[in-house]
């Protein structure tokens, strides 16, 4: 195994989340916006697929979450990459976007010092299911190809992150870089430990019918497939 490259913590202001300890929990909605401008045509790969446009999507964020659970302590994990946010409902996808441009320069600042222009992004959540249990955030990996990566660096989210130690329904969360992009077209497994979960290859089906139906959407109100926001 080649030697493991250090993680960069980055202990930036912090706000609180607010989202229930429940399956289908989700971080608090950030104001509206002005539309985004078009996106420049996404033909997508085999690892990403087509981008769809935004605005149209139905699924929650509990359709995107992989999920961790052990006697102490459930970790979920929800891929940040837009080519699967955008298939959320719009206020979903406007949260998780808002998080991403709310963490971004220290995101960028994690890339540049890691030579990545793209690093993997992931919300990853921590609950507690008993009082006073720790939680390690470095020990959270994903394997992608046969090729097992820990995290470039780790940006809390949450106060309470910093303290690793957590109560039965606290929570504590913070966004993940990755050296590569997340596959999320295909199939990659998420780590905590000795713990995996394989569960992101049976989301495929899910994640077509949603891209299918979000093109026939944006066709029906005049919108190409290519980022573009409904008018």
């Amino acid at each position: 195994m080649t030697p493991r490259p250090p993680v960069v913590l980055l202990l930036a202001a912090v706000v609180a989340v607010a989202a229930p300890a429940c399956a289908s929990a989700q971080h608090p909605a950030e104001q509206e916006s002005a539309p985004a401008p078009a996106a420049a045509p996404d033909q997508g790969t085999p690892g990403s697929p087509r981008m769809p446009p935004e605005g149209y999507g139905s699924l929650t964020q509990n359709d995107l979450t992989l999920r961790i659970v052990t006697p102490e302590i459930e970790v979920r994990m929800v891929p940040l990459d837009q080519h699967v946010t955008r298939l959320l409902a719009p206020d979903a996808y406007r949260s998780l976007r808002g998080l991403v441009e709310s963490r971004r320069a220290s995101i960028d600042s994690i890339a540049r010092r890691s030579g990545t222009s793209r690093p993997g992004l992931a919300l990853v959540t921590f609950f507690g299911q008993q009082s006073g249990i720790r939680f390690d955030p470095q020990t959270v990996a994903v394997t992608i190809r046969n090729q097992y990566l820990q995290p470039i660096g780790i940006v809390p989210y949450s106060p309470r992150f910093s303290s690793q130690q957590l109560n039965v329904r606290e929570q504590a969360s913070a966004i993940y870089l990755f050296q590569e992009e997340l596959p999320v077209g295909d199939s990659f497994r998420f780590s905590y430990g000795s713990f995996n979960s394989d569960d992101w290859q049976s989301k495929q089906r899910l994640l077509d019918r949603e891209r299918a139906r979000v093109s026939a959407r944006a066709r029906t109100n005049g919108a190409d497939s290519t980022g573009a926001t409904p008018h």
